[in-house]
């Protein structure tokens, strides 16, 4: 157990300092981009920033653990079997970052078993960086930081994240109106890291997750958790682990009824709009 200890602590200081130094890359060359390029038809795109960020990033922990298993936004898999799995975002908000919009963050994750012990987001143009170890709580510059200080409220502030591959299917868009309807305001950053810390820090009331798992969902997930949040899934059942295709609430433990009862009126909506539309009563 100690080992593991002094690995997390000392993953924690490599994850610091790749961080810190792949976002001042990221602010150096803020609002100079010349072109991009698209990763696919759903709008994704990817800048030479998000390459030298990345670069800098796997540089750092493989010089200090060569034999980790690593997933990264766009080199992919090293296929190295390890138990100590790293997940890097170099650059999550990239549309964001390409058109010149100051909302973007850098993401390192330490998994362990299938389980995230560590979590490191940076968020470059208001230098705010915030660890998370398992068990340890949350800090924000070194300070923590926790959702005790949740804002209580009549129309909630959710935050909404959806994966890529999402779009506007039908189901996503009844719940997502749903959601617009029924609350005060729904936020929607496209650099989800960014509002999983506003969570965290208890600056948004909750945050619905449909089907978007990649490489910046788990050291969300980590902060907020051990900030004090609680995870569960479209039901209401507590999350634990990965899963490839999520669909997740998170908030304060005292707003967790709340948030699954909106979902489920919202997916129940979406469940009536689709029967009539398909001629069914």
């Amino acid at each position: 157990m100690n080992s593991n200890l002094n690995i997390i602590f000392t993953a924690r200081e490599v994850a610091i300092a790749a961080a810190l130094e792949a976002g001042r890359l990221a602010r150096s060359r803020f609002d100079t981009l010349g072109h991009y390029e698209e990763k696919d038809e759903h709008g994704d795109i990817v800048t030479e920033v998000d390459h030298l960020a990345e670069a800098i990033i796997m540089k750092k922990i493989q010089t200090v653990f060569p034999t980790h298993h690593i997933r990264s936004e766009e080199f992919g898999d090293n296929q190295v079997k390890n138990d100590w799995m790293w997940l890097i975002d170099p650059l999550d908000g990239t549309n964001n970052y390409a058109v010149g919009l100051p909302l973007f963050a850098i993401s390192i994750t330490l998994v362990y078993q299938l389980e995230t012990v560590m979590a490191v987001i940076y968020e470059p143009m208001t230098d705010r960086l915030y660890v998370s170890t398992v068990n340890q709580g949350t800090s924000c510059n070194s300070q923590p930081i926790t959702m005790s200080r949740a804002r209580e409220f009549n129309r909630a502030t959710v935050g909404w994240i959806q994966g890529h591959g999402v779009q506007n299917q039908a189901r996503a868009v009844k719940l997502r109106q749903h959601i617009d309807v029924h609350t005060k305001r729904m936020m929607r950053l496209w650099a989800p890291t960014l509002q999983w810390c506003m969570l965290a820090r208890g600056d948004l009331n909750g945050i619905i997750l449909y089907d978007s798992e990649g490489l910046d969902l788990y050291s969300g997930l980590l902060m907020v958790q051990e900030a004090g949040g609680v995870i569960v899934d479209f039901e209401g059942n507590k999350f634990q682990g990965m899963n490839a295709e999520p669909y997740l609430i998170a908030c304060a433990p005292k707003h967790v009824d709340y948030f699954v009862a909106m979902v489920r009126e919202g997916l129940e909506e979406a469940h009536v709009h689709s029967a009539l539309g398909n001629g069914n009563t």
